[in-house]
């Protein structure tokens, strides 16, 4: 089991990047996918999540409006499309699997950290004029 995250790279503000996620192992039908991130001095925070299964999506205030988490199955391949980026989004981007809810529902008061046991390596966003 692999996760694989890319796309990251140092844009200006107001500026949009791609992240991807590719997974092996697995069929993204089985769990649900995360986007977490990790700006320096900073806790972890859960900024997207998407359920192939009809489970719903979640997105953090911050990512609201701005961010797009998508999903191909096919080529089992979550995205997570970030536009109109700002200084405070500068972080590294983690996606992971959450092996114990194949939903997204109620992401910030039910999902737990443990129960994301398959993690790719991060990803470097940069926001910076």
């Amino acid at each position: 089991v692999q996760l694989q995250a890319s796309g990251g790279g140092s844009v200006q503000p107001g500026g949009s990047l791609r992240l991807s996620c590719s997974a092996s192992g697995f069929m993204l039908d089985y769990y649900a996918i995360a986007w977490f991130r990790q700006a320096p001095g900073k806790e972890r925070e859960g900024v997207s999540c998407i359920s192939t299964t009809g489970g719903g999506i979640f997105y953090s205030d911050s990512a609201k409006g701005r961010f797009t988490i998508s999903a191909n199955r096919a080529t089992s391949t979550v995205y997570l499309r970030m536009n109109s980026l700002k200084p405070e989004d500068t972080a590294v981007y983690y996606c992971a699997a959450n092996t114990m809810r194949s939903r997204c529902d109620n992401f910030k008061t039910d999902h737990q950290t443990h129960e994301y046991n398959y993690w790719g390596r991060g990803t470097l966003v940069t926001v910076s004029s």
